[in-house]
């Protein structure tokens, strides 16, 4: 049937998202989830929108969600945005702010998203080699370019670059929209949202899919000077000037303003990731060092296809990658200790 298809779609290669399994057996340490359940106000919150309100529309300008979180970062309210989760937010700045004459700058190993919008919305896309540590180099992106973007903390590879680095990239193309993707900030990067006052083209992307523990409600937020924000609000009310529902909006606010939680629960991830790093380490295995809710490691003699069946044999899955310069690396999502613990175990079987 696919004669019925209109000329783009014969293009697209979809984004490949990891898998949701339907059985509850398995230890799931493949999409970057929280280990931990939301906050309870969170919860509470949600509970309490489930009435009779829901025959209404949602307020389509968010705006007591954008008023806590411009708070929080100093910012007025009409200098966030949200949205369906960060991709679609990301969509939104791709078709809005990113399509320009010159390439769009990204990492060769990234987000694999990023190449996926670039053909759905016809923008020139050109990658840029990571280092051989696997680091992104601001000195590479002082090239020709029509606008960048960076996953800082980068993904899949977890290691992010310090703020100074990014005002560096922003002073070096004044004239041109940098979005930085920050959907991992939270566990240890170093967040560029205190430079957006000085800095008309950055775009600074968050979530509350990871930190938060809201993958399943999906909640994106956008943070920049009032123009790139007017620009997102045009693709959006041009779109679906609904995108987030009454449920939404106010298990995210519960969970923006609920700080204690927040920062107990992160720490938790933070302090597994470090024993789990250490760990591996002991077992062989390299560890890329993390400012994610992740780590990326390989190990020296077993292929990394290898590794992921082998750990899905025992009930555990893990993201493997099957792309050049990557494939012999897991990405392994940070779970509770006890997930950590059966990960561990496994792989010491099929390493030793």
């Amino acid at each position: 049937m696919s004669r019925f298809w209109s000329p783009l779609v014969h293009t697209l290669q979809p984004y490949v998202p990891g898998e949701q399994p339907a059985r509850r057996d398995l230890v799931k340490l493949n999409t970057n989830e929280n280990p931990y359940g939301p906050s309870p106000r969170a919860l509470a919150a949600i509970a309490e929108a489930a009435g009779d309100g829901l025959r209404l529309y949602p307020d389509p300008t968010a705006l007591a969600l954008r008023a806590a979180i411009a708070a929080t970062a100093g910012l007025a309210p009409d200098e966030v945005f949200v949205g369906n989760g960060s991709d679609e937010v990301l969509a939104h700045a791709f078709a809005g702010l990113l399509k320009h004459d010159g390439p769009l700058l990204f990492p060769d190993i990234s987000y694999s998203f990023y190449p996926t919008y670039c053909r759905l919305f016809g923008i020139d896309g050109e990658t840029v080699p990571l280092d051989a540590a696997m680091r992104v180099r601001v000195a590479d992106y002082r090239r020709r370019c029509g606008a960048i973007i960076l996953a800082n903390p980068n993904a899949p590879t977890g290691i992010a670059l310090p703020r100074a680095e990014i005002e560096t990239l922003l002073a070096d193309h004044p004239d041109r929209v940098v979005v930085i993707d920050e959907a991992y900030v939270d566990f240890g990067g170093e967040s560029a949202v205190p430079l957006v006052p000085r800095f008309p083209n950055l775009l600074v992307v968050q979530t509350l899919s990871k930190s938060r523990s809201l993958a399943g409600l999906r909640v994106g937020v956008a943070l920049g000077q009032r123009p790139l924000i007017e620009a997102l609000e045009r693709m959006k009310d041009s779109f679906n000037s609904y995108p987030l529902d009454r449920l939404a909006l106010a298990g995210a606010l519960a969970a923006w303003q609920d700080r204690d939680w927040f920062e107990a629960h992160r720490d938790k991830v933070v302090a597994t990731r470090g024993r789990l790093a250490a760990a591996l380490g002991t077992l062989g295995f390299e560890v890329l060092p993390s400012s994610a809710n992740f780590v990326f490691a390989r190990h020296p003699a077993r292929p990394g296809a290898q590794l992921a069946a082998g750990l899905r044999e025992r009930g555990i899955l893990v993201r493997h990658f099957a792309k050049p310069r990557i494939e012999d690396w897991l990405r392994i999502s940070i779970g509770t200790d006890a997930d950590c613990d059966r990960l561990l175990e496994a792989l010491k079987g099929l390493t030793s």
